[in-house]
Formats: structure tokens, C-alpha cells, sequence
């Protein structure tokens, strides 16, 4: 955690937020790539290993992910205040920018030229989810953990190949989860 005051890490959090939900376009999967960079390899906030663990409640969790880890990470640093202050850094753009295309909805719905920026950005989407594969992935195999190399490579393949609903790959995933911590804690000793 940052040495500051309080306040300080708050003001921080806050305008890191607003800043990162404000430019990132894609959803969930990619703020939690900025989030990985402000926090983990610019601030040094939290690890890289607690960041994955925090992107997996955050997924597994109902409701927006983008949300969801704004809430996890704001309580890592800072507590309640923490958490309240990311969530009004995540939510604000989303609802300031949605609020003004509300107005104009039947303009920017007819505009060939939204629809044309709407499509080059997906491919930049595609690009920074991509990114957040291939380092979550790379952290993954890092552990070289035998149990942790298989789910990943069964969630892959369930997915691609048989078409399994992610709701139930990740539902598995956290069972298994589950199953390892139990008998982590029975043997008093890391499973791996």
C-alpha cells in the first residue's frame, strides 16, 4: 500500500479511476488491464498475483466487472472510503457520457460516421483484451502449478472447442477452487 495519507491515496484513487473509466472502451476485461498498470506496475498498490485473484471475484461476482473491481481494489486501498471513491470514479463517465448520448440518440444513431468510429474501435478493444490474456495467461503459467496449467487449459478448450457457457466453466473453476483451499488448510501445507 502507498506510504501517503489517506487522503492523499483517496484523491489518487479517485482521479486514477475517473481517468481509466473515462478513456477505456470494451467493457470490463479491458479496465481491468489499466487497472493492472496503474495499480500493480505504476503505484505498486497491489501485487500482480493479489490483482488476479481480485479479477476473478470481480468476474465471478454479479453485476458489472469494470464495477465490480473498482470495488474490490478500492477496498484493498482504502478501505470503505476507498471503495466508495472508486466506484464514483468508475461510474461517473459512464453515466455523464450515456446521460449527453441519450439526448442525441436519434442523431448519433443515424450518423454513418459513429457507427464507423463504434467499428475501428472494436478491433483497439479486441487489441487490449488480448493484452489482458496474454499477462493474466503468462502469470498463470508462471506458477508453474500443474493444477492451475490443466483449468486453464480445460477452460480454454471447453469454451472454443465444445462451446461451454462461461457461467459454468467459471462456476467449476471457483468448486475447484474451493475443493483446493479445504484440502490446502486439511493438509496445513500449499497443494499444488
Amino acid at each position: 500500500m502507498a506510504k501517503e495519507k489517506k487522503p492523499g491515496v483517496l484523491l489518487k484513487l479517485f482521479f486514477s479511476m475517473l481517468y481509466i473509466s473515462a478513456f477505456t472502451f470494451g467493457g470490463g476485461f479491458v479496465i481491468i488491464t489499466f487497472m493492472k498498470r496503474k495499480f500493480v506496475d505504476e503505484l505498486g498498490w497491489i501485487d500482480e498475483q493479489e490483482m488476479l485473484d481480485l479479477t476473478a471475484m470481480a468476474q465471478s461476482s454479479p453485476g458489472a466487472i469494470a464495477v465490480n473491481a473498482a470495488i474490490l481494489v478500492g477496498w484493498r486501498v482504502g478501505g470503505f472510503a476507498g471503495m466508495l471513491v472508486a466506484v464514483a470514479g468508475t461510474v461517473l463517465p459512464p453515466i455523464t457520457i450515456l446521460s449527453v448520448i441519450s439526448l442525441f440518440y436519434a442523431a448519433f444513431a443515424a450518423n454513418p460516421y459513429v457507427a464507423l468510429v463504434l467499428k475501428g474501435m472494436q478491433a483497439g478493444v479486441a487489441a487490449v483484451i488480448l493484452d489482458v490474456v496474454w499477462g493474466l495467461g503468462a502469470g498463470v503459467v508462471k506458477t508453474k502449478s500443474p493444477i492451475h496449467l490443466l483449468v486453464m487449459a480445460a477452460a480454454f478448450v471447453a469454451t472454443f472447442v465444445y462451446g461451454v457457457n462461461v457461467i459454468y466453466i467459471i462456476l467449476a473453476a471457483a468448486l475447484l477452487g474451493v475443493v483446493l483451499a479445504l484440502l490446502q488448510r486439511k493438509k496445513g501445507g500449499e497443494v499444488q
